[in-house]
């Protein structure tokens, strides 16, 4: 039996947003709730109850609105960032795990691992555009910044599928080591990285012909390689570096994009699945669901400065910037 939501959660959820700082949106997995921190004060500001399992999230263009995958409620969520209301829930197909909005700001390419399928919605209409099916269990999803391809990555095909958006139809297939989780185009759409969760890896494509660039390992002193778990990818704001999570390693690595090295790796909390850049650049916020806590990390010199608790098992985080 499912516990209710305890009345002083629904109380701060209720809080108003306006004149407050940048803030970071985290879902947490287990607790079925997404915070706010407040980038400035690096303190959680507001919870908002959601749907069950929430993962990915992401905000609409103008940020008035955020996206939520309840996994476990086989829907995406459709959030009034004002208020804290769920206004609708959108068709996703089965077991939605990660999407990407297309640049313009309408269709959802969603991830469903249960159906192996990519779904299209409209979320404008509240309909399902097309399903397209993919590998067995997909998970990373990302559309390029001219919204003319869509990737999804299977984690048991261990692939990249590459969707022409206008067709809806797949042109290519590539490799990639076992278990992908994440998906990230380059600024200017010209290479692709995807991280491979069992392998260790991330490869990098080029995205013109598809092919493999590269393939970025990750060795850290006294962790076994068995935990250096890549996951998530964010790409700082002039694309020449790359931070890397490595789940159960419990670090972030920082990878030089013009050489592929591993320059360091940053110390964070225990399982680190995805991260958000405060909209100045200054900072990462990392989400570690078995601490269950966001590291912040400082940019100017790769150190973590704090440690920040949030609800069970944080999973998905992307930033709101306020003005």
């Amino acid at each position: 039996m499912r516990l209710k939501k305890p009345a002083l959660l629904l109380c701060v959820a209720l809080m108003p947003t306006a004149g407050l700082g940048d803030e970071i949106w985290v879902s947490n997995e287990k607790s079925d709730t997404v915070s706010v921190i407040d980038v400035d004060t690096l303190e959680v500001v507001r919870e908002y109850p959601v749907g069950e399992r929430p993962r990915g999230i992401t905000f609409s263009r103008d940020y008035s609105h955020l996206y939520i995958c309840a996994s476990d409620s086989d829907s995406v969520q459709v959030m009034d960032v004002a208020t804290g209301e769920i206004l609708h829930d959108l068709p996703s197909g089965a077991d939605p795990e990660q999407f990407a909005l297309h640049p313009n700001d309408r269709l959802l390419y969603i991830a469903n691992e249960d159906d192996a399928v990519t779904t299209v919605v409209d979320t404008e209409t509240h309909r399902v555009i097309t399903q397209i099916n993919v590998g067995v269990e997909p998970e990373g999803m990302a559309v390029s910044p001219d919204g003319k391809v869509a990737i999804t990555t299977s984690e048991t095909t261990n692939m990249a599928h590459w969707i022409d958006t206008e067709t809806n139809t797949i042109f290519a297939n590539t490799l990639v080591d076992a278990r992908p989780r994440h998906a990230e185009f380059t600024d200017d759409g010209s290479k692709l990285w995807v991280s491979s969760e069992i392998g260790g890896t991330v490869t990098v494509f080029n995205t013109a012909d598809q092919s493999e660039i590269t393939k970025i390992a990750f060795e850290i002193t006294g962790v076994h390689p068995d935990k250096v778990q890549p996951v998530g990818v964010e790409l700082n704001h002039d694309n020449s570096l790359a931070y890397v999570a490595l789940g159960p390693a419990n670090h972030v690595a920082v990878v030089d994009t013009a050489t592929y090295k591993v320059l360091e790796y940053v110390l964070v909390g225990r399982r680190v699945w995805h991260m958000a850049f405060s909209p100045d650049d200054s900072k990462l916020f990392t989400t570690n669901g078995v601490s269950g806590d966001v590291s912040v990390i400082d940019l100017s010199n790769h150190k973590a400065i704090k440690s920040i608790k949030v609800g069970r098992f944080p999973w998905g985080a992307v930033a709101r910037p306020t003005e």
